[in-house]
């Protein structure tokens, strides 16, 4: 308290000298060091480093970039607009019904009265023999690919009997991964869809690498009718080398689709 009362304010105190008192005046108790040269001032520039300046340079050089950002922004959109439209360019040509209609001269109808099923199938392949499967067709230039279908005894009165198209699915995939040529499985769709008379088929697509053909892509359907479980199994290979082009992925796509029940006679 006392050192900063007598900061506060200048103390005088008596000096002897010739007969006469003088007073110095001493602040702090120390002494007055010599005045120090003022402060040398630049002029202020008129462009201020304050990053809130409102300089009229400011404001154009911010306008400027503003509309030069707005122009990149502009120019951006109408790039991607122009890459995303390069895909659409092939299909807005040819019309829907022309594009199904070229599908459907490469696939003819398949019916089994005897089993309770149809579907469609490449014209192009043929129909072979093969143990365990009520029937199968295999693409003459390319024996891995191949539609086959397998008709068995069930219980159940409807797949949703037995669970989700998810359940399913995994199911699905746990049985090709315990084969011992599997070296990977995954699933890439699952989905439902309702057949002739609101009949609960399910769809799924996956993928397949094994030591038996290689990497392949699987399309597969199940219903139950009847007390009948139906499965369709189509494998198609996918290997780098000979990679499921877009034409022959929306032929696959379309046999699956096409897997239905009929009545059997």
């Amino acid at each position: 308290m006392l050192r900063r009362a007598m900061a506060s304010r200048a103390i005088s105190i008596p000096f002897p000298s010739n007969h006469h008192h003088h007073f110095l005046i001493v602040q702090n108790l120390a002494t007055i060091p010599a005045p120090l040269p003022p402060p040398t001032t630049k002029p202020r520039s008129s462009r201020s480093s304050s990053p809130f300046s409102t300089s009229s340079y400011d404001v154009k050089r911010s306008e400027k970039l503003a509309v030069g950002m707005g122009r990149r922004i502009i120019m951006l959109n109408l790039s991607i607009a122009g890459f995303l439209l390069s895909f659409d360019q092939p299909f807005s040509k040819t019309s829907k019904a022309a594009l199904a209609s070229q599908l459907l001269e490469e696939l003819h109808r398949y019916t089994d009265s005897k089993q309770g099923f149809t579907l469609l199938i490449p014209t192009s392949w043929i129909k072979v023999d093969k143990a365990g499967a009520t029937v199968l067709f295999v693409d003459t230039d390319e024996k891995a690919n191949n539609v086959g279908v397998v008709v068995s005894p069930t219980r159940i009165s409807s797949l949703g009997e037995f669970g989700t198209p998810q359940f399913v699915a995994d199911k699905l995939i746990q049985a090709e991964r315990r084969k011992e040529s599997t070296k990977e499985a995954e699933v890439i769709s699952v989905s439902e869809r309702s057949g002739r008379g609101g009949l609960q088929v399910y769809e799924f697509e996956y993928k397949l690498d094994s030591t038996r053909g290689g990497l392949k892509r699987v399309f597969s359907a199940a219903f139950v009718a009847s007390k009948r479980l139906y499965l369709l199994n189509i494998t198609h290979s996918d290997g780098l080398e000979n990679p499921l082009d877009m034409e022959r992925r929306m032929i696959m796509e379309q046999v699956m689709h096409s897997f239905d029940a009929v009545p059997s006679t």
